[in-house]
């Protein structure tokens, strides 16, 4: 999920380890809070959280200096994937920094945690389109 910056920092803060089991714990509820037929569709997918995303992140997204990623899917779609391939590594990642940092609210911060595990959930769907995301309301 790419999203406008509203600013741009010289170096990633780095939270106490306390501040990284709560949002552990923001991430399992967005988890849970996925009904059971979706949920089913995160067999086989780790969920990753990660600082933020790196170089070659931000380079195979396009991303200009003053936008970051709050979520990556990688992985093959349920929509494309072959019986006969070979198994790949899918997972979601959960970028925390951007996150913590244009969510402040923890409230707001629960929410968005939430929005961007359904939208990387909805890419391993096989649901590609944004504007088909953003119908379904989870831009």
């Amino acid at each position: 999920m790419v999203k406008q910056r509203r600013g741009s920092r010289l170096a990633p803060r780095r939270a106490p380890r306390s501040a990284h089991v709560g949002f552990d714990r923001l991430v399992d509820r967005a988890i849970a809070s996925i009904p059971a037929r979706f949920r089913t569709a995160l067999d086989g997918v780790a969920v990753v959280i990660a600082d933020e995303p790196t170089a070659d992140h931000r380079r195979e997204n396009g991303l200009g200096r003053d936008e970051t990623l709050y979520g990556l899917y990688e992985g093959v779609p349920l929509d494309e994937w072959g019986g006969d391939w070979l198994p790949v590594p899918t997972r979601i990642l959960i970028f925390r920094l951007p996150l913590e940092e244009d969510f402040p609210d923890p409230d707001e911060l629960a929410d968005e945690v939430r929005v961007t595990l359904l939208h990387e959930l909805a890419h391993h769907l096989g649901i590609h389109d944004e504007e088909r995301l953003r119908e379904l309301g989870i831009d």
